[in-house]
């Protein structure tokens, strides 16, 4: 439901306009500095309102640490850390709270809630949501980090817009079109160990595509060559070994076989979907009439969605892994 791991657990709560959004990190080694400075960057890159094509809204976005973390290091007991909501706007969502919007999870969520959902800006749903996974994975990237000597390194890369590698060509498109638009973000993790993942159905692939999928937006994954591999011959994807260390000439497999990392780089994309809410006029039904109607989105949201993503596809990678690595006993769970 709420939760994702095993040994490195993280449990997620809150809604976009309520009070706060946070997350319980459960399974992390005591000993690990927490400074507020190692949060900062990630959570820098996620805001919205400092980019082109972003939100306008703007939280202040800085961690409260709540439980686990004594005199900023961690104590072994289960991370709290809360993000506050102060820059909501919930009459936008009233004055359509009539009409469930195209894309949404509006319709679904009143039905198998009863009513009860908190529908203003998405609720739970949200993407606001995602500020709390990239303060886990800011947590997770220094626990592979611990594990590696420094070696492992996840990192995220907005690769297309709306189709277009010009990146401003794309977000173009959305402006001209006065519309929302999608994109492609690929993430690379090098300098992981070979071993990890769990077959048959805890692979690295099965985890990490149920984790990635679980991110708002995120419509397929694909790893190393995915879908391109349908039209390729076995002996073209195959990966020759080059040596005991498993380092392999080519990697269409992206860094996993057999559902087993295999000490290649790690490589997965991922396709984010237009954002839901648009400007541009659509048709659907009205609970009070019971008709079909014209409805345009008011409120503030993001033109491009993808913008944001590559610190939150990192975060989450980094949480899976670091799982892996607990259960593969490469974290000890007293860090000195």
């Amino acid at each position: 439901m709420n939760s994702l791991g095993r040994l490195f657990r993280v449990h997620i709560f809150g809604e976009s306009h309520g009070e706060s959004v946070g997350i319980v990190i459960d399974g992390c080694p005591a000993g690990l500095s927490l400074p507020l400075e190692d949060f900062l960057p990630d959570l820098e890159r996620r805001k919205g309102g400092t980019q082109k094509g972003t939100t306008p809204r703007q939280e202040e976005d800085l961690p409260y640490f709540k439980t686990g973390v004594f005199n900023g290091v961690t104590t072994g007991a289960p991370i709290t850390i809360l993000f506050e909501n102060k820059n909501t706007r919930s009459g936008d969502y009233e004055k359509q709270r009539a009409v469930p919007r195209p894309g949404h999870a509006d319709f679904v969520a009143h039905y198998k809630f009863g009513g009860f959902e908190d529908y203003r800006g998405g609720g739970h749903f949200s993407g606001r949501l995602t500020v709390a996974i990239v303060a886990a994975g800011v947590v997770a990237k220094k626990l592979l980090s611990k594990a590696s000597n420094g070696s492992v390194e996840v990192k995220s890369t907005l690769l297309e817009i709306g189709g277009e590698t010009d990146l401003e060509k794309g977000l173009q498109k959305a402006i001209d079109a006065k519309d929302s638009i999608g994109g492609i973000v690929e993430c690379r993790v090098s300098n992981l160990p070979i071993g990890l993942g769990e077959p048959f159905f805890d692979s690295v692939e099965s985890v990490l595509a149920h984790a990635v999928l679980s991110i708002p937006a995120i419509r397929g994954v694909e790893f190393g060559t995915g879908f391109a591999a349908a039209k390729m011959f076995g002996s073209q994807h195959n990966d020759a070994i080059d040596n005991t260390n498993g380092h392999t000439k080519t990697n269409h497999a992206g860094g996993v076989v057999g559902g087993i990392t295999n000490g290649n780089e790690l490589v997965l994309r991922i396709a984010v979907k237009p954002t839901s809410s648009t400007p541009k006029e659509q048709q659907t039904l009205n609970w009070e009439t019971g008709k079909v109607e014209g409805f345009s989105v008011k409120g503030r949201h993001d033109l491009c969605i993808a913008l944001r993503v590559p610190v939150v596809l990192e975060a989450m990678t980094a949480i899976v892994l670091a799982d892996f690595m607990f259960l593969e006993q490469k974290i000890s769970r007293v860090l000195k």
